[in-house]
């Protein structure tokens, strides 16, 4: 009977079913039945979340919780809709404006880790470099749509640290062809340093500046990040 079970188990592919269906105390088979799909959902969601998590490649959050004090929300945002990424279902975008350390990747983090955990989205995180880096090196070997479709996945693109390093020709137009992807069909936030009359510097072509802008500025909203870093500021305690 024992290995009937195993073997039915294994078949319809219930594996917490087949390894502890016997641990499980009933008063009645509906009760039983029960706590055994109960059991297997919990067990199939929980491993669903953990290879979310895997392939969003998120940066690990240590220190303290958010600190709100010193950030600046739109009028149609509010701290609660920020968290739950309501914004991800209108598939619009945030733009994350501020200074180094100021606490823009450590929110998109924990935006991007809700999202994984109380939605099961798809998520992934590159810092721009590292976004055209790959970018380049799938256009080298002809794998770029192999990427694209990737992309084409998510429910939210996080790009980090956009405004750090200037952009070569082609990484430039490819990063524009990621942005293009994802424009009304999935969310984007990206981190910056600098405002968009600056951007110039980053794409380094004007015309394709405006492009970007205008594709990320029509469904985005823009969050002002006005503190110091904190990362200084915490240095700065650590050594008194």
């Amino acid at each position: 009977m024992n290995d009937l079970i195993q073997e039915y188990a294994k078949r319809l592919k219930l594996s917490w079913v087949r390894e502890h269906y016997h641990e499980v105390e009933a008063a009645t088979q509906e009760e039983f039945l029960l706590k055994l799909f109960e059991k297997e959902i919990e067990q199939r969601e929980e491993r669903k979340v953990n290879l979310l998590l895997k392939a969003a490649t998120l940066p690990e959050l240590f220190g303290k919780p958010f600190d709100w004090t010193e950030i600046e929300l739109g009028q149609e945002l509010n701290q609660e809709s920020l968290l739950e990424g309501t914004f991800i279902e209108a598939k619009e975008n945030m733009i994350f404006y501020g200074g180094v350390g100021a606490g823009k990747t450590y929110l998109s983090t924990i935006i991007g880790l809700n999202a994984i955990r109380n939605q099961g989205k798809r998520v992934k995180f590159y810092t721009v470099a590292s976004l055209v880096n790959h970018l380049l090196d799938a256009h080298e070997k002809g794998t770029t749509n192999k990427l694209f479709k990737q992309i084409e996945k998510l429910d939210l693109l996080i790009l980090d640290e956009l405004g750090y390093i200037p952009l070569h020709k082609q990484g430039a137009e490819l990063l524009f062809q990621v942005i293009t992807l994802c424009y009304e069909k999935r969310s984007l936030i990206i981190t910056t340093n600098l405002q968009f009359g600056q951007w110039n510097h980053v794409f380094g072509d004007p015309i394709l500046t405006e492009a970007v802008v205008d594709r990320l500025i029509h469904h985005s909203h823009l969050v002002l990040f006005k503190g110091d870093s904190h990362r200084l500021r915490e240095s700065m305690f650590n050594k008194e």
